[in-house]
């Protein structure tokens, strides 16, 4: 762990169990598109329930969104940076292949931190 104990970001980066810091949170890595960010239904380490009702990570939509966002506006600010002008089209030809090569990423990072959102680290979690 890189950070604090309980600190979110134990579980968010590496993309495990927000509970216990230590399961695996999906199904496969994220650009593995046989099982396509598919979310595990329990921790193996701590036997957290993953989902709390049906088409819970609809709302992680809501998350990839915002991450989106950030990232075309990186995009837009490195490109500018780069190369001391603004250009319509090759800016909007990086941001696409950046979204692309990243998509898979965002998506699996927008439903951890929508699993953080509802689900707290608690030391004791882990099973014995």
């Amino acid at each position: 762990m890189i950070f604090r104990k309980g600190n979110k970001l134990n579980s968010i980066i590496p993309i495990l169990c927000p509970q216990c810091h230590k399961g695996k949170f999906l199904e496969k890595a994220p650009y593995d598109f046989s099982e396509f960010t598919k979310v595990r239904s329990y921790c193996a380490s701590c036997g957290l329930k993953y989902s709390l009702e049906p088409s819970f990570y609809f709302g992680s939509m809501f998350v990839s969104y915002a991450l989106g966002v950030a990232l075309m506006v990186g995009v837009i600010a490195v490109s500018y940076w780069a190369t001391g002008t603004f250009s319509f089209q090759n800016t909007f030809i990086a941001i696409c292949i950046v979204l692309t090569l990243m998509g898979p990423y965002i998506n699996a990072l927008s439903k951890i931190i929508w699993a953080n959102i509802f689900f707290s680290y608690r030391e004791d979690s882990i099973k014995k």
